[in-house]
């Protein structure tokens, strides 16, 4: 059996955990080198002990080129800019990348440069990344040389719009958006907002209307044929510590039937396992889809009113470290290596 080398460039992190549990296990893939900052020269094993002796892999503080020499396909799991910057080394050298950063989903240098940093380091760069959603983007993906991973809530919003969109039905039309996060979206360096005496039996808002992910989720809309819409994003921080649910509210026309969404729905995920569109009734839950690649979606209709609109509510829950990260990185790789997205991720959630 022909093994994919992979290299991992910013390992010590919840997403190169995810990572490493999924490649650890394959027969079809090598794991040359996971190079970190931290933990230098520990079995990985002892940074996440899910690993603890099951894999005599050693983080290394190595150059990033040297961590990819030999690589087919490097993941970088980084914080954005220095990801762009390690990027930058690897551009030149023949190997495939898969960014787990927002350094390269953006197109437009002015969103990136409103919500991420003043400068980009390579702006250039800018669009030249496939957005690594296989719902929409599965074909371009399978040939990319570079891939840039969406974000967790970017993920779960655009899930649940994609089949309105596509269906031209997102046309000049103002949706408001509530989404709650665990905290592992934070990541693995603790913060004071994240503190577990803080965070425990808590709900916070934060980034009203100015979170990062906002101009990735128009950006991904458009491209699936929403036009002129009006998005309103509140992101909670909730005492979990992963899982992600989002509601999305807003009008359309009332002769526009609640079957008829469904229809819309199934049709566009029929190729998608992973997606569930639940029955009329079913809510979806974190715990259903938590340790999973999952994601459920559920619909819900108003009654009609005067101004002759219905309002319509889709909910949309997955696990913000797999479907919103390292899972939907690993639907990328398989894509790149010849397989089909949801290779080796159809396990299920961990009810309750």
């Amino acid at each position: 059996m022909k093994k994919t080398k992979v290299s991992i460039i910013g390992g010590s992190g919840y997403l190169a955990a995810e990572l490493l549990r999924n490649l650890i296990p394959r027969e079809d893939v090598e794991i040359l080198r996971v190079s970190s900052k931290d933990h230098i020269g520990k079995n990985i094993g002892q940074v996440n002990r899910s690993f603890w002796g099951l894999s005599d892999i050693v983080l290394e503080d190595i150059p990033p080129t040297e961590c990819a020499t030999g690589a087919d396909i490097v993941f970088l799991a980084m914080p954005h800019v220095i990801t762009a910057r390690v990027a930058m080394e690897l551009f030149a050298l023949d190997v495939r990348i898969i960014d787990l950063s927002g350094d390269f989903r953006l197109h437009r240098l002015s969103d990136y440069t409103r919500y991420y940093a003043d400068q980009h380091p390579c702006p250039e760069r800018l669009g030249t990344f496939v957005y690594g959603m296989p719902e929409l983007f599965a074909e371009q993906i399978k040939t990319a040389k570079h891939v840039a991973n969406p974000g967790c809530f970017a993920t779960c919003i655009a899930t649940a719009l994609l089949p309105l969109a596509s269906a031209n039905h997102l046309r000049q039309t103002a949706i408001n958006v509530v989404a709650l996060t665990g905290s592992s979206g934070s990541g693995v360096h603790p913060q004071v907002g994240n503190h577990h005496a803080i965070r425990t039996n808590n709900l916070k808002a934060y980034k009203v209307f100015n979170h990062q992910h906002t101009p990735e989720v128009l950006q991904t809309l458009a491209a699936a044929g929403a036009t002129d819409i009006q998005f309103d994003f509140v992101p909670v921080s909730a005492p979990l510590s992963r899982g992600m649910m989002s509601i999305a509210q807003f009008d359309v026309p009332k002769e526009l039937e609640e079957h008829e969404l469904r229809e819309i729905y199934h049709a566009f995920y029929k190729e998608f396992p992973l997606i569930s569109i639940l029955p009329k009734g079913m809510a979806p839950e974190v715990a259903a889809i938590k340790n999973s690649a999952r994601i459920e979606i559920g619909i819900d209709v108003s009654e009609a009113h005067t101004n002759g609109s219905k309002t319509l509510c889709v909910t949309s829950v997955l696990d913000n470290l797999i479907k919103g990260g390292a899972g939907q990185a690993m639907q990328n790789f398989n894509l790149m290596t010849g397989h089909e997205n949801n290779y080796l991720l159809d396990s299920l959630g961990m009810w309750p």
